[in-house]
């Protein structure tokens, strides 16, 4: 199987698994606006979006390391993975001696006995899925993400609707996912095999670390630029806000549900091609496909935006829309700034990782703090934007020595120009809206057409050719 084909079937596979757990999300998505109020919303959010920056800290992003070091061809696979347990049971016993300074400072302390719980099951979880990806077990690793989604949504019927238990049924539910997919791991992922805590080694463990240990700066910056926002929003205008902008978030989750089912599987050819001397072809083919692919779907989602918000959540949410376009445009930034990293992770080199975070991050600060007081939530929704583009910006001129891509800059002008002007109609009081959207849709297509013929054939449209014909 050559590398276009390699890549397009392990995102296929991965497609599957987070189509079925974001449509789950979706269906959600009702549930959670009309049985949580805009504030338990609001905390919900702080609580995960909390454990999102918690986790690389206490876990020294050790999960990033099992997925690197296990893809190596000489390492010891058992070892890897002892050594990122013993080191994530201890980051969680020194998460436990910070419990009096949590309970004074975080802002949701009635909820802090779940937060602990699922810092362990998260923390075990991620390193074992990383384990199952690295050791090519990606059917298991896509399965677990279906599986898990709909431990969630049938725990929050039973929790939500049935016990009305709130911001504790909605954690709850999260941890039954957890528990049931480190179940699946141990099982039918065959984990078990490979954990032994005695087979342990300082030397490589050391290794790891020095790998890992940048990539928790850089974890933060992203938590910063991706979730300080929210506390920046809570502080000026409250828990309410928050959870209208939390809502706003679940649209473009739609269009990163794309970036993830991509970037796990580029991660991976990312790495198995980094000595490669053709790499520089492969990473310019597959880039200017995903751009096109990125900024069609920016599109689809600002033409169907309203449509799909009217459907989906109740009438006190629906003013959440005004806060997504810019969102869509972060994610977009986002996938590009994450598609040049992975020559950090591929290079072994992740202190440049952690180089070019920071400086989205100081912009991102900087513009929330100046724009929310001003211009409200959308405030928030422009800082995350310009936060993103200032690391791809930034990761364009750093990767050269790693990479030289040929970016079709025509091609990004145009589809910027479009998204741009589909955004001044979303916010204008124009008539028939829908028809002009769609128009700027239409108009993407023949200015992207050359990238649409090379994605199909370079490896889509094999693939999905061959399994028509089986």
């Amino acid at each position: 199987m050559n590398r276009y084909k390699k890549l397009a079937f392990n995102s296929v596979i991965f497609a599957v698994g987070n189509l079925g757990s974001k449509l789950i999300s979706l269906l959600l998505l009702p549930l959670y606006t009309y049985f949580l109020s805009t504030g338990q919303y609001g905390t919900v959010d702080l609580v995960t979006t909390t454990l999102s920056l918690i986790l690389p800290v206490f876990t020294l992003s050790i999960g990033d390391a099992v997925l690197r070091f296990v893809m190596d061809k000489n390492s010891n696979k058992t070892i890897v993975l002892n050594n990122a347990l013993v080191l994530t049971i201890c980051g969680y016993a020194v998460a436990w001696l910070l419990y009096p300074l949590f309970k004074t400072i975080l802002p949701f302390n009635n909820y802090l006995f779940y937060f602990y719980i699922m810092l362990l099951t998260s923390s075990v979880n991620g390193s074992l899925m990383q384990f199952v990806r690295a050791n090519g077990q990606v059917k298991t690793f896509a399965s677990i993400g279906i599986i898990s989604s709909f431990v969630v949504l049938t725990s929050n019927i039973i929790l939500l609707v049935q016990f009305h238990l709130g911001v504790a049924g909605y954690l709850i539910s999260l941890i039954a996912a957890d528990i049931v997919s480190l179940l699946i791991l141990f099982s039918i992922g065959g984990v078990y095999r490979f954990i032994s805590i005695s087979l342990t080694n300082l030397a490589l463990l050391k290794e790891m670390i020095v790998y890992s240990i940048p990539l928790i700066p850089n974890a933060l910056m992203w938590w910063i630029m991706g979730v300080s926002d929210r506390y920046i929003i809570t502080f000026f205008l409250g828990v309410g806000a928050n959870g209208l902008y939390a809502v706003a978030n679940k649209i473009p989750s739609i269009l990163s549900m794309i970036n993830s089912i991509f970037f796990q599987a580029w991660q991976m050819s990312a790495i198995e091609e980094a000595n490669s001397k053709s790499k520089s072809q492969f990473y310019t083919n597959i880039f200017n496909a995903f751009a096109t692919v990125m900024f069609l779907g920016t599109s689809l989602l600002l033409l169907s935006l309203k449509t799909i918000l009217h459907y989906v959540i109740s009438p006190s949410f629906f003013s959440s829309w005004e806060f997504v376009p810019f969102l869509l445009l972060g994610v977009v930034f986002s996938s590009f700034s994450g598609f040049l990293g992975t020559n950090y992770i591929a290079a072994k080199n992740t202190v440049g990782v952690f180089r070019t975070s920071i400086y989205g991050a100081i912009v991102n600060v900087g513009a929330n703090f100046l724009l929310i007081p001003f211009i409200g939530t959308n405030g928030a929704s422009i800082s995350t934007m310009l936060s993103f583009l200032v690391i791809w910006l930034f990761r364009i001129a750093d990767t050269k020595s790693f990479v030289k891509i040929n970016y079709n800059i025509k091609s990004i002008i145009g589809n910027l120009s479009i998204i741009f002007f589909q955004i001044i109609i979303i916010y204008s009081d124009l008539s028939i809206q829908i028809l002009w959207q769609s128009i700027l849709f239409l108009i993407m297509i023949p200015i992207n057409w050359k990238e649409i013929r090379l994605l199909y054939q370079s490896g889509y449209g094999i693939f999905i050719n061959k399994i028509s014909r089986k």
